[in-house]
C-alpha cells in the first residue's frame, strides 16, 4: 500500500510540471486596474485580449452606479440561506421572468455559478437508465457533469454530424433496453475554437431520433442572434432547444447563470438541482446588477454592434495577414501557431514585454502537442488602434517563431525539464 500523496510528489500533471517557470506569468497572471481594453500587467500597460467582457459592461458607469447602490442598500449577505428555505425574493423571480423572455423561453431558473450549475443540471436531468451523448470538445463543466452520470454516455467527434448520428443510434439501442431516454449536449459556441455548435442540424435529427437537447450557450448569449438571445436564435432553432444554459460571466460581466425552458421542466429542476437546493441564494446585489445589465443588453443594441465591428476588424486583419484562425463563427478569435510549450512561453513573454499585448495562451493537453493557441476575446471597449498594434505584434512574433529565435531562447527551460 502506498501513500495517497505519492502521485502528487512524483507527477505534477501535464500543466503542473511547468509551474516553476509559468506560475505568476503564464498561469495565474495578475491583471490590474479597471477592466477594459487596456490594463496593467507587472506595472506596464498592455492591450488586453483575455477578458470575457464582451459588451464592455464591467466598468460601464451606469452598471457601476447600480452595483454600488445595490451594495449599499442590501449589503453582500442578503438574502441569507438557500432559496427553498429563506433566500427567495421578488427580484429573483423578476430576473428569472426577464431572462426567460429575453431568450424566448417559457421559464428560467437562476444558478449561483455557471460551472456548478451546469454540473448539477446534468445530474438532475438524467437517471442511471438514461444515455448522454455529448461533444468531445465540451467544456470542463459539461465533462464533470457527465462524470456524475451512473448510466451510459458517449462522446461524438467535434461537430461531426455523422458521428452524432452514429452515437444517437447506439444510445437509442441502449435506451430501448433500459427504458430510459437520451440527452444530447452541445455548446452554442465552443470557447476555444469559437465555432458554433451545429444546432440546426442536430435539431433536424429529432425527426429520426427521440432525444432532448441541452445547450451551453455561455459565449453565444448576448453576442449572437438578432436580439442577442444566442446561438439558437442565430441559427433559427431557439424553440427546439429543450434546456438552454447561459452564464452572467461573459456578456453580463458578473457572477451567476441561468437555465431556461418549458415551465414544467424548470419547476422540476428547481426542486432537484442539488447545487441550488443546498447552497446560499444568489446575493441581491448580483441580482439587481444582472437586471440592469440585461436591460442594457435589451435596449442598447449599439453595444453588440460595436463588439462585432471590432470582431470583424480583428478577424479579417488576422486572415489578411496570413494567420490561421480556424473556423471561428463567433467573437472568440483563436490564432494557431506551431511550436513547443517552451517556445510558447518565449513567444508570449516577447508579446507582453516588448509589444504590450496580453492574450491567453493555450497549449497541450488542452490542444494537441506541437500547437500553440493564442486565444483572443474582442470586446466593445477595444479600439481600431488596439487591433492595428496587435496585428503588427503578431507579425513580429510569427517571424521569430519561424526563424528559430524562440527555440533558442527556450533551450534552457527545455533542458531543465529533461524534454
Amino acid at each position: 500500500m502506498r501513500d495517497l500523496f505519492d502521485k502528487i510528489y512524483k507527477d505534477k500533471g501535464p500543466l503542473g510540471k511547468w509551474a516553476k517557470h509559468a506560475e505568476g506569468y503564464f498561469v495565474f497572471p495578475k491583471l490590474e486596474g479597471p477592466i477594459s481594453n487596456r490594463m496593467k500587467f507587472r506595472g506596464k500597460e498592455v492591450i488586453t485580449w483575455s477578458i470575457n467582457d464582451y459588451l464592455g459592461l464591467a466598468n460601464h458607469p451606469e452598471v457601476r452606479k447600480v452595483d454600488a447602490e445595490a451594495a449599499a442598500e442590501y449589503g453582500s449577505a442578503y438574502p441569507m440561506g438557500a432559496r427553498m428555505m429563506s433566500g427567495h425574493t421578488d427580484l429573483h423571480e423578476k430576473l428569472q421572468e426577464e431572462l426567460a423572455s429575453f431568450v424566448k423561453k417559457e421559464a428560467s431558473y437562476l444558478l449561483n455559478f455557471g460551472y456548478q450549475g451546469m454540473v448539477s443540471t446534468i445530474d438532475a436531468l438524467v437517471s442511471k437508465n438514461d444515455v448522454i451523448v455529448y461533444d468531445v470538445d465540451a467544456h470542463a463543466c459539461i465533462i464533470d457533469g457527465v462524470r456524475l452520470h451512473l448510466g451510459q454516455r458517449f462522446t461524438y467527434k467535434h461537430n461531426d454530424m455523422e458521428s452524432i448520428e452514429k452515437n444517437l443510434q447506439r444510445a437509442t439501442k441502449i435506451a430501448e433496453q433500459t427504458g430510459g431516454g437520451i440527452l444530447l449536449i452541445s455548446e452554442g459556441v465552443f470557447g476555444m475554437r469559437g465555432e458554433q455548435g451545429r444546432l440546426k442540424e442536430i435539431v433536424a435529427l429529432k425527426k429520426k431520433y427521440n432525444f432532448r437537447l441541452f445547450v451551453d450557450d455561455a459565449h453565444g448569449f448576448g453576442t449572437l442572434g438578432a436580439t442577442g438571445a444566442g446561438a439558437g436564435e442565430e441559427q433559427g432553432i431557439q424553440d427546439d432547444i429543450d434546456v438552454y444554459f447561459a452564464t452572467f460571466a461573459k456578456s453580463l460581466a458578473s457572477t451567476g447563470a441561468f437555465i431556461a425552458g418549458d415551465k414544467e421542466i424548470m419547476d422540476y429542476l428547481k426542486y432537484n438541482l442539488r447545487s441550488q437546493m443546498f447552497a446560499k441564494s444568489l446575493q441581491m446585489q448580483l441580482v439587481v446588477g444582472a437586471l440592469k445589465r440585461l436591460d442594457m443588453l435589451r435596449t442598447m443594441p449599439e453595444l453588440k454592434a460595436k463588439l462585432w465591428e471590432n470582431v470583424n476588424a480583428l478577424q479579417s486583419g488576422l486572415k489578411n495577414n496570413g494567420f490561421d484562425i480556424g473556423t471561428t463563427q463567433s467573437c472568440v478569435t483563436p490564432v494557431y501557431l506551431k511550436g513547443s510549450i517552451p517556445e510558447a512561453m518565449a513567444l508570449v513573454r516577447d508579446l507582453r514585454e516588448n509589444h504590450g499585448v496580453f492574450c491567453s495562451i493555450v497549449v497541450y493537453p488542452v490542444i494537441p502537442k506541437g500547437l500553440i493557441l493564442l486565444r483572443m476575446i474582442p470586446t466593445a471597449t477595444h479600439t481600431l488602434e488596439d487591433i492595428e498594434l496587435t496585428l503588427i505584434a503578431f507579425s513580429a512574433i510569427r517571424e521569430r517563431l519561424e526563424n528559430g529565435t524562440y527555440k533558442r531562447l527556450s533551450a534552457a527551460v527545455t533542458a531543465s525539464l529533461g524534454e
